[in-house]
């Protein structure tokens, strides 16, 4: 397992909504070129076979590159896949559920959305790192709540984890982000909607080099 403490950076999500079964590995593996520091593997359509087999290359892919590698939202299948940890919105299993299931190496990340309250109580069940957003319009999550950059502020003064943001953010907006205190950006179509996703990644991985 990677250490939590390495939320920082890039963070890719590599949604299958983008991505078929044909690209899948590539555009994970060109992300991480272009600096990506966490992938995340998000599938909201394939049957549960074709999502182990695809979790399971990522996580080899991952391991290689000492890269973070999470599974967002299903706990069984970030154990069976061996996956670093996962990522829980607020449907998904207690975040307590998911510790037991996955152990106490795991990361294990809590959406907040734009609750600092949330962000809070996660922190003292043992979230590993939050996030926040969507901060822009996204068209990935049209209808997600919207927050704002003194939201991050404020949960900078507050929690002693990693934030996370996201939601609509660019190679232009996101220094914004930064300064207002995340350690990372999620990132989904800003990276793998793009015809070059390593040069995509990399103009977000050059913000954390500022």
């Amino acid at each position: 397992m990677i250490n939590p403490s390495r939320i920082a950076g890039l963070y890719a999500i590599a949604d299958t909504q983008y991505l078929d079964d044909a690209r899948l590995l590539p555009a994970v593996s060109e992300a991480i070129a272009g600096g990506a520091r966490v992938i995340q593997y998000r599938d909201k359509a394939y049957d549960a076979p074709t999502r182990l087999t695809q979790a399971k290359k990522i996580a080899v892919l991952c391991r290689q590159h000492g890269v973070l590698f999470l599974v967002n939202d299903d706990v069984a299948l970030a154990k069976e896949a061996g996956a670093d940890g996962v990522h829980l919105g607020r449907d998904d299993m207690p975040l307590a559920q998911a510790r037991a299931v996955l152990g106490p190496p795991a990361t294990i990340g809590v959406s907040c959305y734009n609750e600092l309250g949330r962000a809070l109580k996660a922190e003292k069940e043992g979230a590993d790192y939050v996030a926040f957003g969507r901060f822009f319009p996204s068209r990935t999550k049209p209808q997600a709540v919207q927050a704002d950059s003194s939201l991050l502020r404020a949960a900078r003064k507050k929690l002693h984890i990693p934030l996370v943001a996201i939601g609509g953010i660019t190679p232009e907006n996101g220094a914004s982000l930064l300064a207002a205190g995340t350690d990372a950006l999620a990132i989904i179509e800003g990276i793998f909607a793009q015809t070059d996703i390593r040069a995509a990644a990399s103009r977000y991985a050059q913000l954390f080099m500022k």
